[in-house]
This record gives C-alpha cells, sequence and structure tokens, in this order.
C-alpha cells in the first residue's frame, strides 16, 4: 500500500490547474452524497453558549436507537471521524496492526505515526465496511474478535448498507465501530463522527477527545438528521437509482464498473490518469489512486445536469 497520503477532494488544485470557478465544477472525487440533508433552523442559544450535556446526550440517545447500539455497549461523539481514526493508536501500546488494503490510507497513516508497524498480520486488526474504495463488505464473527487485542471497523460508507453493518459485534469488548454523518447524510463539513464500543473502550477515548468536542449546532443538526427517517429512506433509494444510472452510462462507454457502493463507484481504465485529465477539461474531478493505474473512482452525479455533462465529457 502506497505511504502517500491521497484523498478526494482537492477542488481547489483542480481549479488552478484547469481553470474555470467552483461553481461550474462538478465534484465526483468523493463518495459524498451531493444531495445533503436540510439543515433545520438551528436555535440561536446552540451559537452563543457552550455545548450542554443535554443536547449531547439527547443526541447520542438518537445516534444509539438509530444505529441500534447493542444495550452493553456505549456511543461517543466526536469532531468527524478522522478526529477518531488518529486517536486509535493510542488505546494500546505501539505494536503491529493489520489492514486489509487497499483501503483509506489515514488508518495505516495514523499508527505509523505513532510507532506502530502496518503489515498483513498483528494484534490490531482494521477494516472498512464497506471498503473504500472497491466497496467489499468484510463479514466477521465474535470468534474472529477473539484472536486480537482491538478491532476498528471503519462503517463511514455503511449507511447506505445498514443490513452489513458489524455494529452488533460491539458488544465484544475489544470492538470499536466508527459511523460518521459525513457522507450518507452530506454534512462532511460539519466534522460529526461517533465511536461505538464497550464502557471501558469509550472511557479512554472520551479522555483522548477532551471536553467540548462537538459544537451545539452539530449537536442539534445530529439529532435532526439521525431522527429523519422519512428522508433517510427516501435518500437509500435515490442513492441506488442513481448508482445504477451512473453504471450504465459508463458501461455506454465501455467502462467497466468493478465494485463500490451507492455513494461512489469503482470503474476499471486503462489508464486512470489520461481519463482524470480528459474530464477535468471539461471541469469534473474524479478520483484516481497512487497504487492502481487501472482504477478510476466516482461519486454520483447530483442531478440530470450532472449526469448528461459527464456523458457528453466522456465521448469528448
Amino acid at each position: 500500500m502506497s505511504d502517500v497520503r491521497d484523498h478526494g477532494g482537492g477542488l481547489d488544485i483542480a481549479i488552478k490547474e484547469y481553470g474555470s470557478v467552483r461553481n461550474n465544477w462538478i465534484d465526483l472525487s468523493t463518495g459524498i452524497n451531493p444531495n445533503h440533508y436540510s439543515i433545520p433552523k438551528i436555535p440561536n442559544y446552540f451559537w452563543n453558549t457552550l455545548p450542554d450535556s443535554e443536547a449531547q446526550n439527547s443526541m447520542l440517545k438518537t445516534a444509539r436507537l438509530f444505529w441500534n447500539v447493542p444495550k452493553n455497549a456505549n456511543i461517543i461523539a466526536s469532531s468527524g471521524v478522522s478526529q477518531l481514526i488518529a486517536i486509535m493508536p493510542n488505546l494500546l501500546p505501539a505494536g503491529k496492526v493489520e489492514i486489509i488494503s487497499p483501503t483509506y490510507n489515514e488508518h495505516a497513516a495514523a499508527f505509523k505515526s505513532n510507532g506502530w508497524k502496518v503489515g498483513s498480520n498483528g494484534n490490531v486488526r482494521i477494516l472498512v465496511n464497506p471498503n473504500n474504495p472497491n466497496g467489499k463488505h468484510h463479514p466477521i464473527t465474535e470468534e474472529d474478535s477473539n484472536n486480537y487485542d482491538l478491532i476498528i471497523i471503519d462503517e463511514s460508507f455503511c449507511d447506505v448498507t445498514p443490513e452489513k453493518s458489524l455494529i452488533h459485534l460491539t458488544k465484544q469488548k475489544n470492538v470499536i465501530v466508527l459511523k460518521g454523518l459525513g457522507k450518507f447524510w452530506g454534512l462532511a463539513g460539519l466534522r460529526l463522527g461517533f465511536a461505538i464500543a464497550a464502557p471501558e473502550l469509550i472511557e479512554s477515548i472520551n479522555k483522548l477527545i477532551g471536553p467540548w468536542a462537538i459544537s451545539g449546532p452539530a449537536q442539534f443538526i445530529g439529532k435532526a438528521a439521525l431522527s429523519d427517517i422519512n428522508w433517510i429512506s427516501d435518500t437509500r433509494l435515490k442513492l441506488k437509482v442513481n448508482s445504477e444510472r451512473l453504471d450504465q452510462i459508463m458501461i455506454s462507454h465501455n467502462i467497466k464498473p468493478i465494485g463500490g457502493t451507492n455513494l461512489f463507484r469503482l470503474f476499471e481504465v486503462k489508464d486512470s490518469n489520461r481519463i482524470q485529465i480528459k474530464l477535468a477539461k471539461s471541469f469534473i474531478w474524479t478520483r484516481i489512486f497512487p497504487y492502481s493505474t487501472n482504477w478510476l473512482r466516482l461519486g454520483i452525479p447530483k442531478n440530470d445536469i450532472e449526469f448528461e455533462r459527464l456523458s457528453k465529457a466522456l465521448e469528448e
């Protein structure tokens, strides 16, 4: 796995390279839902007071119910899943971590920077479920967890396939599941993530996070987003339809889908760098990977106009 900490996004760099202005670009480089959850009106007191425990507990209770957190597991909120990833290596003395790859590279980077060795086996195991970028799920059992001191399961993209969640494993004392509102709800800028685990692990995580990690407005928005069942149901259906539409457009241009989720799709191409440049000249930003010249990942276009622009750009 490459040591390069590459990511989707970086649209500002693309604009400098290829021109135009942000509003003219279609950013398909991330797996963020382009039709984000609509922010409700936030009461003024959330802006000029410190976040209080009642609002925090109310949000966490809503999250617990939504994700069906086991009774003997606890849940904590953080400033995004990235904050949680960064502190995971500090839960145990440095050892060796097993990461199924290729996958999201911040997990390996976090452990390496804290003195851990990354390899095909170790006393800590990390899974991204579903995996980014190929969308594979990793079914594991309670018996599997007995082979590790700690298992970390990143479910940032799992809200499109809730039936595949491994949340039930958090009743084990050594399993942590990470969730967030950045991808499915499209609220990446909100920076709201969650860790679900046994009470002892949550207590250790809480000490590393510190007080007031979540703003008052984030508490309010988080509770609203997690409890809006109609929006959630409708969005799952729309993302499924649109991801299938994206596959069909790419197939019509002789580009083969090989994986992904309903938030992003992975395609096999002859030269991913060439395709990225081609689309960038039409102001469409995509995702390529340093470890593969044949993989191209696209987020889901927002509407008919974006689908049509993508199809036209592929023809040019």
